[in-house]
């Protein structure tokens, strides 16, 4: 069955789908969810098996890369099977990139499991090396246990890259010691602006801001970076720091607005596709999914209807006294 590819209103072809595969996770990081967080019921998420037709039907429809993310998706139960069942994809060329955005608690047990489905990529989300701070942002999270699963991730053959988030007043003072430790460990490192996701009302992420022009212009103190034309299919923009031969990732949604080449949808476990992060707007795939189990057909009209609507970029503004374009509902819902 031939598919045409899926375009967008702006002529953007859409290649890159984010997965969220469950909204649960054994961690509680402050920027993400409240600590008691009442999880979706089991019967509102997709199916590892509907997770599958899904990703299907957009890598017939020309997605080449797949990226599983959650909440924690290693903490969903048999997830595997849904990671080596998208492994045929890698061996038919159709996919071209299957990987995961994890906080590092499962890799111990699962990255050797990961490399074997065709996982060749990670990002590990890690904002700080003290063990203290670690368990304060993440509420539940332990360090160690993360640094353990970073050890095994590499030794399985996985190349890791970390995602740092930026905090005013939380990790400023570990710019250099993070940077290093990526540098000696040969892990690209990313920077990432928080973001005004979920609970409507907190200012801290007022206060927690801070921007990366800024966090650029100390690391320029310590190293010459130099601007890389290079994308991953990401937002992020590139930097190499020539004294280590690193790179440096800067993800600022916030104070640079990066839609213009935006080629990514993301799948939330419930089935909604949002067309955009920073938009409310969002399409219901479950529902078709679960009327027709003979045929994609309905499916993928749904998914035509829903690219069709992609906007051309998103509102957020820290510029403002009040956080313009905020969004309701947690990143853990919508895939981090």
């Amino acid at each position: 069955m031939t598919t045409a590819p899926l375009i967008d209103p702006f002529a953007r072809p859409i290649s890159y789908l984010r997965v969220s595969v469950t909204d649960r996770c054994d961690f509680r990081c402050v920027y993400c969810m409240a600590e008691n967080m009442t999880f979706l019921p089991k019967k509102e998420l997709l199916t590892l098996e509907e997770l599958d037709r899904l990703c299907s039907a957009f890598v017939r429809m020309g997605v080449e890369k797949l990226r599983i993310t959650g909440g924690e998706p290693l903490v969903r139960r048999d997830i595997m099977t849904f990671f080596r069942s998208m492994t045929r994809h890698l061996d038919s060329g159709a996919l071209k990139e299957l990987t995961v955005t994890t906080n590092g608690s499962q890799l111990a047990r699962f990255a050797d499991d990961l490399y074997a489905a065709g996982v060749r990529r990670i990002n590990v989300s890690l904002d700080t090396l003290d063990d203290a701070k670690f368990a304060d942002i993440t509420r539940w999270g332990r360090l160690p246990q993360v640094l353990k699963g970073i050890d095994a991730a590499q030794a399985a053959g996985l190349r890791v890259k970390i995602n740092a988030v930026a905090l005013k007043g939380f990790n400023e003072d570990e710019l250099f010691t993070i940077t290093e430790w990526c540098a000696s460990r040969d892990m690209d490192l990313t920077f990432i602006e928080v973001m005004p996701m979920g609970d409507l009302g907190n200012e801290d992420r007022l206060d927690q801001y801070w921007s990366l022009k800024d966090l650029r212009a100390r690391l320029a103190e310590n190293y010459t970076l130099t601007d890389l034309a290079h994308r991953t299919g990401g937002p992020a923009r590139y930097v190499r720091a020539e004294e280590t031969g690193q790179q440096i990732g800067f993800i600022t949604p916030l104070t640079h607005n990066f839609c213009e080449s935006c080629n990514r949808v993301r799948l939330t476990c419930t089935g909604e596709l949002f067309m955009c992060l920073g938009q409310e707007d969002n399409a219901d795939l479950r529902a078709p999914l679960r009327a027709d189990t003979t045929s994609d057909a309905p499916l993928e009209d749904a998914i035509r209807a829903a690219i069709a609507r992609k906007p051309k970029g998103h509102d957020f503004d820290y510029s403002r006294q009040a956080i313009a374009g905020q969004m309701t509902r947690h990143m853990s819902h919508t895939g981090g």
